[in-house]
């Protein structure tokens, strides 16, 4: 008589992937999650580690060796690869440490404008009544007001800075978050763990810090690095303009304005940070598309 073995189902195949590897899996399946988080991992690494992968001292000029062409081109040298301003200042070390000014300031001005937008949202949709017709009232007025031109027209006022640039910024960049917050905590408001809770007799500030607001962390998140890759496009344009980061520091809004002057004879003077723009936009909207995608609750499973 012959005996069939059974196998006997492991605890892992009866109880299922837990929810953090459900994360991995779907966050490492996504190809915009990778590629945008592969390219803002060697941003930020060139950020922190500017001084030592930096050439040259993209503070230091040198009229004898402005406007080097880069090396792809006939007359380059290895010495300046990408070439040098029109102040003979390296571009390549100029354009790695810019990535410090740009992720500076989307990041400062996203954790501003969240603290803002988030506390209004938060207080409008679990308060509601007289609090949500004022919260409204306030976002409503803000739309009403374009960001770039009240941006401009106030730092022609009180003087362009860095921190100037990231306190306007912070500002006005905070209804995003207010009306994604607002609609979030309306939603989570009405759920069951949230009467639980109330009806135990937990305070309004329990309430709000230790059930509504971690249940509504996703949206948020997708939203701050929405609006990170917004603050970094608004500083390019207020700089190229003359009213944002101001020289020498090496922002790349202000390098495209600053090698306009030479855009028929050397176009590599704007072509080279608008790229370093462009992709860095690139990879923050595709970490922010890509976020939205892996948190939505038809994607959990």
């Amino acid at each position: 008589m012959a005996v069939t073995s059974t196998t006997i189902p492991t605890m892992d195949a009866i109880v299922g992937p837990s929810p953090g590897q459900r994360l991995r899996k779907r966050v490492f399946g996504h190809r915009g999650v990778m590629i945008g988080g592969i390219i803002l991992l060697v941003m930020v690494l060139m950020a922190l580690f500017a001084p030592l992968i930096a050439p040259h001292d993209p503070y230091t000029q040198s009229l004898a060796n402005r406007l080097v062409p880069p090396v792809w081109h006939e007359t380059g040298s290895w010495t300046h690869p990408l070439g040098t301003d029109q102040l003979g200042r390296d571009y390549l070390s100029r354009v790695i440490y810019g990535v410090r000014i740009s992720l500076f300031i989307g990041i400062s001005v996203a954790f501003v404008s969240a603290i803002i937008g988030s506390a209004m949202g938060l207080a409008a949709g679990y308060f509601g009544g007289r609090v949500d017709l004022v919260v409204t009232f306030l976002i409503t007025c803000r739309l009403s007001m374009p960001v770039i031109l009240v941006a401009l027209a106030v730092v022609a006022l009180i003087g362009s800075s860095l921190t100037v640039v990231v306190s306007v910024l912070g500002l006005l960049l905070w209804d995003r978050f207010a009306v994604v917050m607002r609609s979030a905590t309306m939603q989570v408001r009405a759920l069951d763990y949230v009467a639980s809770a109330r009806a135990a007799g937990c305070s309004n500030a329990r309430i709000v810090f230790s059930e509504i607001l971690p249940n509504v962390m996703n949206p948020l998140i997708v939203v701050a690095t929405l609006e990170i890759a917004n603050a970094v496009l608004l500083e390019a344009a207020l700089s190229f303009l003359g009213l944002g980061v101001q020289p020498p520091l090496p922002s790349w809004g202000l390098m495209i304005s600053e090698g306009k002057d030479y855009l028929l004879f050397d176009p590599w003077l704007i072509t080279i940070p608008g790229l370093m723009l462009f992709v860095l936009l690139l990879a923050i909207n595709l970490m922010g598309d890509g976020m939205r995608d892996v948190t939505a609750p038809e994607n959990r499973n």
